[in-house]
Protein backbone atom coordinates (compact mmCIF):
# COMPACT_ATOMS: atom_id res chain seq x y z
CA UNK A 1 0.00 0.00 0.00
CA UNK A 2 2.65 2.36 0.60
CA UNK A 3 5.55 1.98 -1.36
CA UNK A 4 2.96 2.48 -4.88
CA UNK A 5 1.74 5.83 -2.99
CA UNK A 6 5.45 6.73 -2.17
CA UNK A 7 6.26 6.55 -6.57
CA UNK A 8 2.68 7.73 -7.20
CA UNK A 9 3.78 11.19 -5.43
CA UNK A 10 7.56 11.14 -5.21
CA UNK A 11 8.58 9.12 -8.42
CA UNK A 12 10.49 5.58 -8.30
CA UNK A 13 13.63 7.26 -6.61
CA UNK A 14 12.62 4.47 -3.83
CA UNK A 15 13.36 1.68 -5.86
CA UNK A 16 17.49 2.88 -4.99
CA UNK A 17 16.85 1.33 -1.30
CA UNK A 18 17.61 -2.18 -3.54
CA UNK A 19 20.80 -1.36 -3.19
CA UNK A 20 21.06 -0.09 0.34
CA UNK A 21 19.76 -3.27 1.66
CA UNK A 22 22.51 -5.47 -0.51
CA UNK A 23 25.04 -2.89 1.60
CA UNK A 24 22.64 -4.12 4.82
CA UNK A 25 22.98 -7.82 4.27
CA UNK A 26 26.93 -7.38 3.77
CA UNK A 27 27.47 -5.39 6.84
CA UNK A 28 24.84 -7.51 8.90
CA UNK A 29 26.68 -11.03 7.44
CA UNK A 30 30.30 -9.64 8.60
CA UNK A 31 29.59 -7.86 11.52
CA UNK A 32 26.61 -9.18 13.93
CA UNK A 33 25.53 -12.87 12.47
CA UNK A 34 29.21 -14.43 13.19
CA UNK A 35 29.19 -12.31 16.63
CA UNK A 36 25.81 -13.67 17.91
CA UNK A 37 26.45 -17.16 16.40
CA UNK A 38 29.13 -17.50 18.50
CA UNK A 39 27.82 -16.40 21.88
CA UNK A 40 24.40 -18.71 21.20
CA UNK A 41 21.96 -16.27 22.58
CA UNK A 42 18.35 -16.05 22.00
CA UNK A 43 17.54 -12.14 22.97
CA UNK A 44 20.24 -9.51 21.37
CA UNK A 45 20.28 -8.17 24.42
CA UNK A 46 21.57 -10.82 26.37
CA UNK A 47 24.49 -9.73 24.48
CA UNK A 48 25.01 -5.94 25.76
CA UNK A 49 24.25 -7.37 29.69
CA UNK A 50 27.23 -9.18 29.37
CA UNK A 51 29.26 -6.35 27.33
CA UNK A 52 27.83 -3.18 29.03
CA UNK A 53 25.99 -4.34 32.17
CA UNK A 54 22.13 -4.52 33.09
CA UNK A 55 21.74 -0.84 33.09
CA UNK A 56 21.99 -0.67 29.40
CA UNK A 57 20.48 -3.77 28.58
CA UNK A 58 17.16 -2.34 30.29
CA UNK A 59 17.26 0.92 28.51
CA UNK A 60 17.69 -0.67 25.00
CA UNK A 61 15.25 -3.36 25.82
CA UNK A 62 13.09 -0.29 27.13
CA UNK A 63 13.07 1.38 23.69
CA UNK A 64 12.41 -1.89 21.47
CA UNK A 65 9.46 -2.62 23.17
CA UNK A 66 8.50 1.34 22.62
CA UNK A 67 9.04 0.94 18.75
CA UNK A 68 7.89 -1.95 18.19
CA UNK A 69 4.45 -0.90 19.73
CA UNK A 70 4.35 2.09 17.64
CA UNK A 71 5.36 0.36 14.62
CA UNK A 72 3.36 -2.80 14.83
CA UNK A 73 -0.08 0.07 15.39
CA UNK A 74 1.53 1.53 11.78
CA UNK A 75 1.62 -1.94 9.70
CA UNK A 76 -2.30 -3.11 11.10
CA UNK A 77 -3.29 -0.33 9.93
CA UNK A 78 -2.41 -0.75 6.19
CA UNK A 79 -4.32 -4.00 5.49
CA UNK A 80 -7.04 -3.18 7.80
CA UNK A 81 -7.51 0.02 5.50
CA UNK A 82 -7.34 -2.57 2.50
CA UNK A 83 -10.00 -4.64 3.44
CA UNK A 84 -12.54 -1.49 4.84
CA UNK A 85 -11.91 -0.11 1.92
CA UNK A 86 -12.44 -2.85 -0.71
CA UNK A 87 -15.11 -5.18 1.41
CA UNK A 88 -17.04 -2.12 2.64
CA UNK A 89 -16.00 -3.50 6.35
CA UNK A 90 -16.09 -1.08 9.38
CA UNK A 91 -12.54 0.18 9.57
CA UNK A 92 -12.20 -1.03 13.08
CA UNK A 93 -13.67 -4.77 12.80
CA UNK A 94 -11.05 -4.79 10.36
CA UNK A 95 -8.14 -3.68 12.33
CA UNK A 96 -9.69 -5.86 15.47
CA UNK A 97 -9.85 -9.01 12.89
CA UNK A 98 -6.07 -8.37 11.86
CA UNK A 99 -5.00 -8.60 14.66
CA UNK A 100 -6.91 -11.11 16.33
CA UNK A 101 -6.07 -13.58 13.70
CA UNK A 102 -2.03 -12.66 13.74
CA UNK A 103 -2.62 -13.01 17.46
CA UNK A 104 -3.75 -16.47 17.01
CA UNK A 105 -1.38 -18.43 14.91
CA UNK A 106 1.85 -16.85 16.68
CA UNK A 107 0.66 -17.57 19.83
CA UNK A 108 -0.23 -21.13 19.45
CA UNK A 109 2.67 -21.55 16.68
CA UNK A 110 5.53 -19.50 18.05
CA UNK A 111 8.26 -18.70 16.40
CA UNK A 112 8.38 -21.83 13.65
CA UNK A 113 4.68 -20.58 13.12
CA UNK A 114 6.33 -16.84 12.06
CA UNK A 115 8.94 -18.38 9.58
CA UNK A 116 6.79 -20.68 7.58
CA UNK A 117 3.68 -18.41 7.26
CA UNK A 118 6.39 -15.58 6.45
CA UNK A 119 7.35 -17.87 3.10
CA UNK A 120 3.68 -18.60 2.24
CA UNK A 121 2.73 -14.88 2.85
CA UNK A 122 5.86 -13.76 0.20
CA UNK A 123 4.62 -15.71 -2.16
CA UNK A 124 0.83 -14.45 -1.63
CA UNK A 125 2.17 -10.66 -1.84
CA UNK A 126 4.06 -11.38 -4.93
CA UNK A 127 1.31 -13.19 -6.61
CA UNK A 128 -0.96 -10.09 -5.49
CA UNK A 129 1.46 -7.14 -6.83
CA UNK A 130 1.72 -8.87 -10.00
CA UNK A 131 -1.77 -9.39 -11.16
CA UNK A 132 -2.10 -5.76 -9.97
CA UNK A 133 0.77 -5.20 -12.48
CA UNK A 134 -0.16 -7.33 -15.10
CA UNK A 135 -4.27 -6.12 -14.96
CA UNK A 136 -3.33 -2.49 -15.18
CA UNK A 137 -1.32 -2.90 -17.81
CA UNK A 138 -3.81 -4.71 -19.98
CA UNK A 139 -6.44 -1.48 -18.26
CA UNK A 140 -3.78 1.15 -19.85
CA UNK A 141 -2.94 -0.37 -22.86
CA UNK A 142 0.69 -2.26 -22.65
CA UNK A 143 3.76 -1.21 -20.17
CA UNK A 144 5.37 0.92 -22.88
CA UNK A 145 2.63 3.20 -22.35
CA UNK A 146 3.05 3.48 -18.54
CA UNK A 147 6.52 3.79 -18.79
CA UNK A 148 5.72 7.07 -21.42
CA UNK A 149 3.04 8.50 -18.96
CA UNK A 150 5.30 8.42 -15.88
CA UNK A 151 8.71 9.96 -17.89
CA UNK A 152 6.52 12.88 -19.12
CA UNK A 153 5.58 13.42 -15.49
CA UNK A 154 8.44 13.22 -13.70
CA UNK A 155 8.44 9.89 -11.90
CA UNK A 156 11.36 8.58 -13.48
CA UNK A 157 13.70 10.16 -10.85
CA UNK A 158 16.23 7.55 -10.36
CA UNK A 159 19.37 9.35 -10.02
CA UNK A 160 19.49 12.88 -8.02
CA UNK A 161 23.05 13.45 -6.59
CA UNK A 162 21.92 16.73 -4.71
CA UNK A 163 24.05 16.48 -1.44
CA UNK A 164 21.52 18.73 0.34
CA UNK A 165 20.46 16.84 3.53
CA UNK A 166 17.14 18.07 3.55
CA UNK A 167 15.98 17.27 0.73
CA UNK A 168 14.38 14.07 1.16
CA UNK A 169 15.05 11.50 -1.39
CA UNK A 170 18.38 11.88 -2.94
CA UNK A 171 20.82 9.19 -4.25
CA UNK A 172 22.99 10.12 -1.26
CA UNK A 173 19.97 10.41 1.50
CA UNK A 174 18.96 6.74 0.88
CA UNK A 175 22.38 5.64 0.09
CA UNK A 176 23.44 6.57 3.12
CA UNK A 177 20.15 6.92 5.67
CA UNK A 178 19.00 3.79 4.33
CA UNK A 179 21.82 1.75 4.94
CA UNK A 180 21.84 2.82 8.50
CA UNK A 181 18.35 2.58 9.48
CA UNK A 182 18.03 -0.58 7.75
CA UNK A 183 21.67 -1.69 9.29
CA UNK A 184 19.50 -1.09 12.60
CA UNK A 185 16.86 -3.21 11.93
CA UNK A 186 18.94 -6.08 10.38
CA UNK A 187 21.64 -6.13 13.58
CA UNK A 188 19.66 -5.25 16.69
CA UNK A 189 16.17 -5.46 16.43
CA UNK A 190 14.99 -8.57 17.97
CA UNK A 191 12.14 -9.59 14.88
CA UNK A 192 14.83 -9.54 12.61
CA UNK A 193 17.82 -11.05 14.20
CA UNK A 194 15.80 -14.23 15.74
CA UNK A 195 14.92 -15.00 12.27
CA UNK A 196 18.64 -15.57 10.83
CA UNK A 197 19.12 -17.51 14.41
CA UNK A 198 16.56 -19.90 13.96
CA UNK A 199 18.94 -20.89 11.26
CA UNK A 200 20.85 -24.14 11.89
CA UNK A 201 24.56 -22.85 11.04
CA UNK A 202 26.16 -19.43 10.83
CA UNK A 203 26.80 -20.02 7.06
CA UNK A 204 22.77 -20.74 6.38
CA UNK A 205 22.27 -17.75 8.28
CA UNK A 206 24.57 -15.64 5.99
CA UNK A 207 22.66 -17.64 2.95
CA UNK A 208 19.21 -16.81 4.36
CA UNK A 209 19.98 -12.93 4.51
CA UNK A 210 20.81 -12.73 0.85
CA UNK A 211 17.89 -14.68 -0.21
CA UNK A 212 15.78 -12.18 1.76
CA UNK A 213 17.53 -9.48 -0.18
CA UNK A 214 16.27 -11.03 -3.26
CA UNK A 215 13.13 -11.47 -2.34
CA UNK A 216 12.76 -8.08 -0.93
CA UNK A 217 14.19 -6.39 -4.10
CA UNK A 218 11.86 -8.40 -6.27
CA UNK A 219 8.96 -7.09 -4.19
CA UNK A 220 10.16 -3.84 -3.93
CA UNK A 221 10.28 -3.55 -7.93
CA UNK A 222 6.94 -4.74 -8.50
CA UNK A 223 5.22 -2.54 -5.99
CA UNK A 224 7.30 0.81 -7.40
CA UNK A 225 6.40 -0.62 -11.06
CA UNK A 226 2.55 -0.66 -9.59
CA UNK A 227 3.07 3.20 -8.93
CA UNK A 228 3.59 3.81 -12.17
CA UNK A 229 0.44 2.02 -13.45
CA UNK A 230 -1.46 4.14 -10.24
CA UNK A 231 0.25 7.40 -11.70
CA UNK A 232 -0.79 6.36 -15.41
CA UNK A 233 -4.63 5.64 -14.29
CA UNK A 234 -4.62 9.03 -11.96
CA UNK A 235 -2.14 11.19 -12.78
CA UNK A 236 -4.74 12.94 -14.75
CA UNK A 237 -7.45 13.17 -12.01
CA UNK A 238 -5.88 12.73 -8.79
CA UNK A 239 -8.44 11.55 -6.20
CA UNK A 240 -7.30 13.27 -3.39
CA UNK A 241 -7.42 16.93 -5.39
CA UNK A 242 -10.67 15.48 -6.54
CA UNK A 243 -11.73 14.97 -3.05
CA UNK A 244 -12.84 11.34 -2.97
CA UNK A 245 -9.92 9.86 -0.93
CA UNK A 246 -8.49 11.39 2.15
CA UNK A 247 -5.07 10.72 1.85
CA UNK A 248 -2.50 8.70 -0.16
CA UNK A 249 -2.70 5.14 1.99
CA UNK A 250 -6.11 5.08 0.52
CA UNK A 251 -4.83 5.32 -3.44
CA UNK A 252 -3.62 1.90 -4.07
CA UNK A 253 -7.28 -0.19 -2.37
CA UNK A 254 -8.97 2.84 -4.90
CA UNK A 255 -7.67 1.99 -7.50
CA UNK A 256 -8.32 -2.67 -7.43
CA UNK A 257 -11.67 -1.63 -6.79
CA UNK A 258 -12.26 0.89 -9.81
CA UNK A 259 -10.24 -0.37 -12.60
CA UNK A 260 -9.75 -3.58 -11.67
CA UNK A 261 -12.65 -5.00 -9.70
CA UNK A 262 -14.50 -6.07 -12.75
CA UNK A 263 -11.38 -8.88 -12.95
CA UNK A 264 -12.81 -11.72 -10.72
CA UNK A 265 -10.46 -12.17 -7.79
CA UNK A 266 -7.94 -9.59 -8.37
CA UNK A 267 -9.80 -7.60 -5.29
CA UNK A 268 -9.31 -10.92 -3.40
CA UNK A 269 -5.66 -11.15 -4.20
CA UNK A 270 -4.73 -7.74 -3.37
CA UNK A 271 -6.33 -7.83 -0.27
CA UNK A 272 -4.34 -11.28 0.72
CA UNK A 273 -1.20 -9.25 -0.61
CA UNK A 274 -1.66 -6.60 1.86
CA UNK A 275 -2.56 -8.66 4.71
CA UNK A 276 0.59 -10.82 3.81
CA UNK A 277 2.94 -8.42 4.30
CA UNK A 278 1.59 -6.81 7.16
CA UNK A 279 0.80 -10.45 9.12
CA UNK A 280 4.31 -10.97 8.45
CA UNK A 281 6.05 -7.70 10.29
CA UNK A 282 2.99 -8.34 13.10
CA UNK A 283 4.06 -12.02 13.79
CA UNK A 284 7.68 -11.46 13.80
CA UNK A 285 7.20 -8.36 16.72
CA UNK A 286 4.53 -10.07 18.15
CA UNK A 287 6.98 -13.16 19.02
CA UNK A 288 10.34 -10.99 19.88
CA UNK A 289 8.19 -8.65 22.11
CA UNK A 290 7.50 -12.09 24.21
CA UNK A 291 10.66 -13.46 23.83
CA UNK A 292 12.03 -10.15 25.38
CA UNK A 293 10.23 -9.64 28.42
CA UNK A 294 11.34 -13.76 28.81
CA UNK A 295 14.56 -13.63 28.66
CA UNK A 296 15.24 -10.16 29.68
CA UNK A 297 12.80 -9.82 32.44
CA UNK A 298 11.43 -12.65 33.68
CA UNK A 299 14.43 -15.08 33.79
CA UNK A 300 17.30 -12.75 35.14
CA UNK A 301 14.35 -11.14 37.45
CA UNK A 302 12.03 -13.81 39.00
CA UNK A 303 14.21 -16.66 40.59
CA UNK A 304 10.94 -19.21 40.31
CA UNK A 305 11.28 -19.38 36.49
CA UNK A 306 13.97 -21.55 36.21
CA UNK A 307 11.40 -24.06 38.55
CA UNK A 308 8.55 -23.61 36.22
CA UNK A 309 8.31 -26.87 33.46
CA UNK A 310 8.69 -26.35 30.37
CA UNK A 311 4.66 -26.83 29.84
CA UNK A 312 4.31 -23.91 31.73
CA UNK A 313 7.25 -21.48 30.57
CA UNK A 314 5.96 -21.87 27.15
CA UNK A 315 1.97 -21.11 28.58
CA UNK A 316 3.38 -18.11 29.36
CA UNK A 317 5.02 -16.99 26.61
CA UNK A 318 2.12 -17.97 24.35
CA UNK A 319 -0.06 -15.28 26.75
CA UNK A 320 2.80 -13.13 26.64
CA UNK A 321 1.98 -12.79 22.68
CA UNK A 322 -1.45 -12.65 22.97
CA UNK A 323 -0.89 -9.26 25.11
CA UNK A 324 0.80 -7.60 23.00
CA UNK A 325 -0.90 -8.37 19.90
CA UNK A 326 -4.51 -7.19 21.39
CA UNK A 327 -2.40 -3.98 22.71
CA UNK A 328 -1.78 -3.28 18.77
CA UNK A 329 -5.73 -2.80 18.41
CA UNK A 330 -5.72 0.50 20.08
CA UNK A 331 -2.05 1.82 18.68
CA UNK A 332 -3.66 0.54 14.88
CA UNK A 333 -6.85 2.84 15.69
CA UNK A 334 -3.88 5.96 16.28
CA UNK A 335 -1.92 4.95 13.28
CA UNK A 336 -5.69 5.54 11.81
CA UNK A 337 -5.13 9.07 12.23
CA UNK A 338 -1.82 9.18 10.20
CA UNK A 339 -2.03 11.68 6.79
CA UNK A 340 1.18 10.60 5.57
CA UNK A 341 2.25 8.24 3.69
CA UNK A 342 2.40 5.06 6.23
CA UNK A 343 6.29 3.91 4.92
CA UNK A 344 7.76 7.39 5.84
CA UNK A 345 5.69 7.63 9.31
CA UNK A 346 7.23 3.63 10.07
CA UNK A 347 10.69 4.52 8.44
CA UNK A 348 10.65 7.93 10.91
CA UNK A 349 9.84 6.02 13.49
CA UNK A 350 12.57 4.05 12.89
CA UNK A 351 14.87 6.19 12.99
CA UNK A 352 13.94 8.03 16.06
CA UNK A 353 14.30 4.77 18.35
CA UNK A 354 16.77 2.24 16.14
CA UNK A 355 19.23 4.37 15.45
CA UNK A 356 20.95 5.00 18.93
CA UNK A 357 20.17 1.31 19.80
CA UNK A 358 22.30 1.08 16.86
CA UNK A 359 25.01 3.12 18.04
CA UNK A 360 24.90 0.88 21.52
CA UNK A 361 25.40 -2.37 19.77
CA UNK A 362 28.20 -0.56 18.03
CA UNK A 363 29.98 0.75 20.17
CA UNK A 364 30.02 -3.45 21.76
CA UNK A 365 30.64 -5.10 18.45
CA UNK A 366 33.18 -2.88 17.47
CA UNK A 367 35.00 -0.34 19.97
CA UNK A 368 36.73 -2.74 22.38
CA UNK A 369 37.95 0.33 24.92
CA UNK A 370 34.49 1.44 25.26
CA UNK A 371 32.34 0.64 28.68
CA UNK A 372 28.86 0.58 30.05
CA UNK A 373 28.57 4.59 30.92
CA UNK A 374 29.70 5.40 27.96
CA UNK A 375 27.06 3.19 25.77
CA UNK A 376 24.51 4.59 28.24
CA UNK A 377 25.28 8.66 28.13
CA UNK A 378 25.68 7.62 24.27
CA UNK A 379 21.85 6.66 23.83
CA UNK A 380 20.95 9.17 26.04
CA UNK A 381 22.16 11.53 23.79
CA UNK A 382 21.10 10.14 20.52
CA UNK A 383 17.60 9.26 21.45
CA UNK A 384 17.15 12.79 22.77
CA UNK A 385 18.75 14.34 19.37
CA UNK A 386 16.76 11.99 17.21
CA UNK A 387 13.93 13.13 19.19
CA UNK A 388 13.93 16.41 19.02
CA UNK A 389 14.57 16.11 15.42
CA UNK A 390 11.51 14.26 14.58
CA UNK A 391 9.12 15.96 16.74
CA UNK A 392 10.32 19.37 16.03
CA UNK A 393 9.93 18.19 12.29
CA UNK A 394 6.32 17.60 13.14
CA UNK A 395 5.54 21.09 14.42
CA UNK A 396 7.99 22.80 11.66
CA UNK A 397 6.99 20.27 8.49
CA UNK A 398 9.79 20.88 6.02
CA UNK A 399 8.47 23.33 2.81
CA UNK A 400 7.96 21.78 -0.47
CA UNK A 401 11.05 22.84 -1.90
CA UNK A 402 12.40 19.99 -0.18
CA UNK A 403 9.73 17.44 -0.06
CA UNK A 404 9.81 17.22 -3.33
CA UNK A 405 6.35 16.23 -4.00
CA UNK A 406 5.47 15.68 -7.57
CA UNK A 407 2.84 17.59 -9.65
CA UNK A 408 -0.75 15.79 -10.50
CA UNK A 409 -3.69 17.28 -12.02
CA UNK A 410 -7.78 17.05 -11.71
CA UNK A 411 -7.82 18.60 -15.51
CA UNK A 412 -8.76 14.76 -16.74
CA UNK A 413 -11.78 14.09 -14.14
CA UNK A 414 -15.74 14.22 -15.24
CA UNK A 415 -17.07 17.12 -12.74
CA UNK A 416 -19.42 14.16 -11.60
CA UNK A 417 -15.65 12.88 -9.78
CA UNK A 418 -14.76 16.43 -8.95
CA UNK A 419 -16.49 17.26 -5.22
CA UNK A 420 -16.29 20.99 -3.93
CA UNK A 421 -15.69 20.10 -0.10
CA UNK A 422 -12.89 21.45 1.60
CA UNK A 423 -9.97 19.53 0.91
CA UNK A 424 -8.17 17.26 3.39
CA UNK A 425 -4.19 17.94 3.99
CA UNK A 426 -2.86 14.86 3.32
CA UNK A 427 0.75 16.34 2.78
CA UNK A 428 0.91 17.62 6.52
CA UNK A 429 3.82 15.35 7.46
CA UNK A 430 5.61 16.36 4.17
CA UNK A 431 5.06 20.30 3.26
CA UNK A 432 4.84 23.31 5.69
CA UNK A 433 1.68 23.89 7.27
CA UNK A 434 2.12 26.73 8.84
CA UNK A 435 0.51 30.38 7.33
CA UNK A 436 2.17 32.69 5.13
CA UNK A 437 2.25 34.73 7.78
CA UNK A 438 3.76 32.39 10.37
CA UNK A 439 7.49 32.95 11.10
CA UNK A 440 9.24 30.07 10.87
CA UNK A 441 12.73 30.00 12.84
CA UNK A 442 15.91 29.75 11.02
CA UNK A 443 16.37 26.18 12.83
CA UNK A 444 13.29 25.14 10.93
CA UNK A 445 14.73 25.68 7.64
CA UNK A 446 17.77 23.97 7.94
CA UNK A 447 18.00 21.37 11.32
CA UNK A 448 14.26 20.49 11.13
CA UNK A 449 14.32 20.08 7.62
CA UNK A 450 16.19 17.12 7.47
CA UNK A 451 14.98 14.12 5.87
CA UNK A 452 13.81 11.66 7.82
CA UNK A 453 15.98 9.25 6.36
CA UNK A 454 19.33 10.77 7.89
CA UNK A 455 17.42 10.62 11.79
CA UNK A 456 19.08 7.14 12.03
CA UNK A 457 22.86 8.08 11.03
CA UNK A 458 22.57 11.13 12.82
CA UNK A 459 21.51 9.29 16.11
CA UNK A 460 23.58 6.33 15.82
CA UNK A 461 26.89 8.51 15.34
CA UNK A 462 26.25 10.72 17.96
CA UNK A 463 26.06 7.84 20.30
CA UNK A 464 28.89 6.15 19.35
CA UNK A 465 30.72 9.90 18.99
CA UNK A 466 29.21 10.76 22.48
CA UNK A 467 29.85 6.88 23.90
CA UNK A 468 33.71 6.98 22.95
CA UNK A 469 34.23 10.14 24.31
CA UNK A 470 32.98 9.53 27.69
CA UNK A 471 34.78 6.12 27.89
CA UNK A 472 37.96 7.56 27.54
CA UNK A 473 37.51 10.22 29.91
CA UNK A 474 36.40 7.23 32.36
CA UNK A 475 38.84 4.63 32.28
CA UNK A 476 37.59 2.59 29.13
CA UNK A 477 37.65 -0.71 29.35
CA UNK A 478 40.72 -3.10 29.82
CA UNK A 479 39.06 -6.61 30.42
CA UNK A 480 37.12 -7.44 27.73
CA UNK A 481 36.19 -10.90 26.66
CA UNK A 482 37.45 -11.31 22.98
CA UNK A 483 33.96 -13.46 22.36
CA UNK A 484 32.34 -10.12 23.08
CA UNK A 485 33.95 -8.33 20.03
CA UNK A 486 32.84 -9.05 16.65
CA UNK A 487 35.65 -11.14 14.64
CA UNK A 488 36.12 -8.47 11.95
CA UNK A 489 37.66 -6.55 14.31
CA UNK A 490 40.64 -8.83 15.15
CA UNK A 491 40.19 -9.62 11.33
CA UNK A 492 41.03 -5.73 10.33
CA UNK A 493 43.93 -5.16 12.59
CA UNK A 494 45.47 -8.20 11.30
CA UNK A 495 44.86 -6.99 7.93
CA UNK A 496 46.61 -3.30 9.23
CA UNK A 497 49.60 -5.13 10.86
CA UNK A 498 50.29 -7.36 7.45
CA UNK A 499 50.27 -3.60 5.06
CA UNK A 500 52.33 -2.04 7.76
CA UNK A 501 55.13 -5.04 7.24
CA UNK A 502 54.70 -5.31 3.61
CA UNK A 503 55.61 -1.49 3.72
CA UNK A 504 59.29 -0.71 2.27
CA UNK A 505 61.52 -0.17 5.57
CA UNK A 506 63.64 2.95 5.27
CA UNK A 507 67.31 1.98 5.60
CA UNK A 508 69.38 2.90 9.07
CA UNK A 509 72.20 5.25 8.62
CA UNK A 510 74.76 4.31 10.95
CA UNK A 511 75.04 6.40 13.85
CA UNK A 512 79.27 6.68 13.22
CA UNK A 513 78.41 8.24 9.89
CA UNK A 514 76.28 10.88 11.26
CA UNK A 515 77.79 14.35 11.66
CA UNK A 516 78.02 15.21 15.17
CA UNK A 517 78.51 19.24 15.49
CA UNK A 518 79.76 19.85 18.85
CA UNK A 519 82.61 21.42 21.01
CA UNK A 520 85.89 20.59 21.49
CA UNK A 521 85.67 19.14 24.73
CA UNK A 522 82.98 16.72 23.76
CA UNK A 523 83.96 15.30 20.78
CA UNK A 524 85.42 11.94 23.10
CA UNK A 525 81.13 11.58 22.79
CA UNK A 526 80.75 10.83 19.32
CA UNK A 527 82.19 7.99 17.47
CA UNK A 528 83.71 10.04 14.27
CA UNK A 529 82.50 13.38 14.74
CA UNK A 530 82.70 16.65 11.75
CA UNK A 531 84.56 19.08 14.38
CA UNK A 532 83.02 22.74 13.28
Amino acid sequence: IGNPAEVYSFGIMFLMFGFTWLITMIATSLIYIPLFYRLNIISTYEYLNRRFGQLVRYQVVCCFLIYMFLYLGIVTYAPSLALSQVTGINLWISIVTTACVCTLYTALGGIKAVVWTDVFQLCVMLIGLLTVLIQGSIHIGGFEKIWNIAENGGRLNFLDFDPDPRRRHTFWTILVGGTFGWTATYSCNQAQVQRYLACKSEKEAKKAVFLNWIGMVIILATACLCGLVMYAIYGLCDPIKANRISNTNQLMPLMVVEILNETPGVAGLFVASAYSGTLSSISSGISAMAAIVVEDFIKPLWKPWEQLSNRKKTLVTKLLAMVFGFATIGLAGVASLLKGNIIQASLSVAGIIQGPILGVFTLAALFPKSNGKGAFAGLCVGLSLSMWVGIAAQIYPPSAKFTGLLETSISGCPLSNVTTSTPVNVTSLLTSVASPNEERPSIAEDFYSLSYLYYSPLACLSTVFVGLTISFFTGGNEKVDPLLISPIVPTIHKVIFRIKRSLPKRERTNESQIPCPVFKENSASCGKTTQF
